[in-house]
């Protein structure tokens, strides 16, 4: 079998959509290297040039003559042409489209879907955007022969957004990367700690600080709790880092909250490791990859009611519902009160966490491309 990606973002995107495009890029070669691959790209970057292993027959495309000119334009419509000439039988687009125009007679059709959280949130969108978005996401699960939802709440969205028909939809699940299993030296640790001058004990929250991932809210119930513990943010900062900001200066907490500069990947986990609890108080996702990473990192975590919350963090997790200041301040003092507690949810929590390893997941997907092959 000969399968195609969409590997724009596995060859460009330094997130979300990057880390899953790779995850299941070089997961499939290195478990199937019998089968053919075909990477397309407009561009590539020396970033995550080696991201996939050299087991399995594996080609690069790159747009040539006006292709490369515009090359947005060849991702949509020249793959037209170019599935077929490179003999590609099963193409996944692995962030939410696929190509226009596609024989789907001569090639088989997969997409990723990952949320649809501009539909249940639009307000955090600008119009033009949803529009684009609605457009792309539809378009591709009507021209897909399988959709994958990165979890059960994705495929209801499906469902209740587009009307999509459960039989057209699987579930399957994404692991974080295997970095995060990995238990480093000890001289590892006290360095990343002397580096970034963290805490003995903090409290750690991961992801872009923005409305919809509610950091001011989990800022307000950490105070509300005595601020004992110090409070870590990684992520990009966008206008709502300054509603943050002022709620720090206004309670004169700036000696307790620390937002810590990128991070390289390779000294994440080790962050991760060295927080005495993660806390994810998010409003809504797709998935919430941060908590699987908090689970392989041996860290009790925190994280909020509905959504997909409970996919992703499993028994082990505690969940808060993320307007509820009071229970949160609650649930923080539980678990940081008690070590034995801390123990048995990072005990469940790598329990849990097996299930998105990629010896399950990859075999699923796998099956997908089979099947769509043969249907």
């Amino acid at each position: 079998m000969k399968i195609g990606y969409d590997a724009k973002r596995a060859f460009t995107n330094t997130s979300g959509l990057g880390n899953y495009s790779r995850f299941i890029i070089s997961g499939m070669m290195t478990h199937y290297p019998q089968e053919e691959y075909a990477l397309f790209t407009p561009r590539r970057n020396d970033l995550f040039k080696d991201f996939f292993p050299p087991v399995a027959k594996t080609q690069v495309v790159q747009p040539d003559g006006l292709g490369k000119r515009f090359s947005s334009l060849w991702r949509t419509f020249g793959l037209r042409a170019a599935l077929p000439k490179h003999g590609v039988q099963v193409y996944h687009g692995l962030s939410n489209e696929l190509p226009y125009g596609i024989d789907r007679t001569r090639t088989k059709l997969v997409v990723t879907i990952h949320d649809l959280i501009f539909l249940r949130f639009p307000e955090l969108y600008p119009t033009i955007d949803r529009y684009i978005y609605r457009k792309k996401f539809k378009d591709a699960c009507d021209a897909a022969h399988q959709i994958i939802a990165i979890s059960q709440q994705t495929a209801q969205d499906l469902e209740e957004f587009f009307g999509v028909g459960q039989e057209k939809v699987k579930v399957v699940y994404q692991d974080c990367d295997p970095v995060f299993q990995l238990i480093p030296e000890k001289e590892t640790p006290n360095a990343i700690r002397e580096k970034y001058a963290l805490p003995e004990q903090f409290i750690l929250c991961v992801g872009t600080l923005e409305r919809r991932k509610n950091q001011l809210h989990l800022l307000k119930a950490w105070h509300a709790a005595g601020a004992q513990v110090p409070l870590a943010f990684i992520g990009r900062k966008t206008e709502y880092f300054k509603e943050m900001q002022a709620y720090i200066s206004e309670h004169g907490l700036e000696k307790k909250v620390l937002f810590l500069p990128y991070i390289p990947f390779q000294e994440l986990p080790v962050i991760y490791q060295l927080a005495t609890l993660f806390v994810y108080p998010s409003i809504f996702e797709g998935f919430g990859i941060p908590i699987v990473e908090a689970l392989n990192s041996r860290v009790p975590v925190i994280t909020s009611t509905g959504s997909c919350f409970s996919e992703a963090g499993g028994p082990g997790t505690r969940y808060v519902s993320p307007t509820d200041v009071e229970a949160l301040t609650h649930t923080m003092e539980e678990v940081l009160g008690s070590t034995d507690l801390q123990k048995e949810m990072v005990r469940q929590g790598l329990d849990h966490a097996k299930i998105f390893r990629p010896e399950v997941t990859l075999p699923a997907l796998h099956q997908v491309y089979e099947q769509v092959l043969a249907g």
